[in-house]
């Protein structure tokens, strides 16, 4: 559901993840805000730098243009997924949101949080004349719900710490040539153990999320420093080679840099 009025553009999307099977999902990074309610089942979600165990009625909340990744870890799973653009959250919960994010886990509150999903669900699949705006209404009731519960929210368990680390060592820094050996030696275990512990927690092998995240950067850099060529632009976020950049970002997102350039 997309909506455009003079001044902004408001998108919304809705859905149910229902799975048998034990899923490995592909990687995800978006310009709108995402929220997975877990109906059952349990996952590992790395989001930005760190891993969080996910279970059932917990509240995973991922704002625009955060990285993450899922590993669910249970036989079966269903899950209730809305995405938004931030026009749908109100504005006096946006100097809050920081206390609502990644994983909100409350069990006060969480049959009234499953309730507004269902209720969302027929609006969204079933429309009329009226379901946008109370979309709409049902989205800030949500939010401000979140808002005022956030004291009672409980602590959720993160993963293992030297993976945090080496997360955060890419990510400072993703310009230089980093290999998974050095990182190894920064937090003193072996790189076939980090490899195999990395994939484990995070969902991406090293090398994966290295390229992941400097393709991330050099869009960011495409779309904003036009005085940059996509060459300069691929030298400065680690890519060695402009032919290698480029084929790799053609294959990301399904064009090459100077299209986005020329767009």
């Amino acid at each position: 559901m997309e909506l455009n009025n003079p001044q902004e553009k408001k998108i919304f999307f809705y859905d149910e993840d229902v799975s048998s099977k034990v899923l490995r999902s592909a990687q995800h990074y978006h310009s709108v805000f995402e929220m997975y309610f877990m109906v059952n089942g349990e996952c590992k979600y790395f989001i930005d730098n760190k891993c969080y165990e996910v279970t059932k009625n917990d509240l995973v909340i991922i704002p625009d243009g955060i990285t993450h990744n899922v590993v669910y870890i249970s036989e079966s799973h269903t899950r209730k997924l809305i995405s938004c653009s931030r026009n749908y959250i109100p504005r006096s919960v946006i100097p809050h949101l920081q206390s609502l994010i990644y994983i909100y886990r409350n069990p006060n509150i969480s049959e009234q949080i499953s309730k507004i999903f269902d209720r969302i669900a027929p609006e969204y699949l079933s429309p009329d004349q009226f379901s946008e705006d109370t979309i709409k209404n049902l989205i800030a009731s949500l939010f401000i719900l979140l808002a005022r519960n956030a004291e009672t929210r409980l602590e959720v368990k993160t993963g293992i710490s030297y993976i945090e680390k080496a997360v955060r060592f890419i990510q400072e820094n993703f310009t230089s040539a980093i290999t998974l050996s050095e990182i190894a030696k920064l937090i003193s275990v072996s790189p076939e153990h980090l490899s195999r512990e990395f994939k484990k927690e995070t969902g991406f092998g090293f090398n994966e999320y290295l390229n992941m995240l400097r393709l991330q950067k050099a869009e960011a850099l495409l779309k904003t420093e036009h005085g940059l060529s996509v060459s300069e632009i691929a030298y400065f976020c680690g890519f060695n080679d402009s032919n290698y950049f480029s084929d790799k970002f053609k294959r990301e997102y399904g064009y090459p840099p100077s299209a986005l350039r020329k767009k």
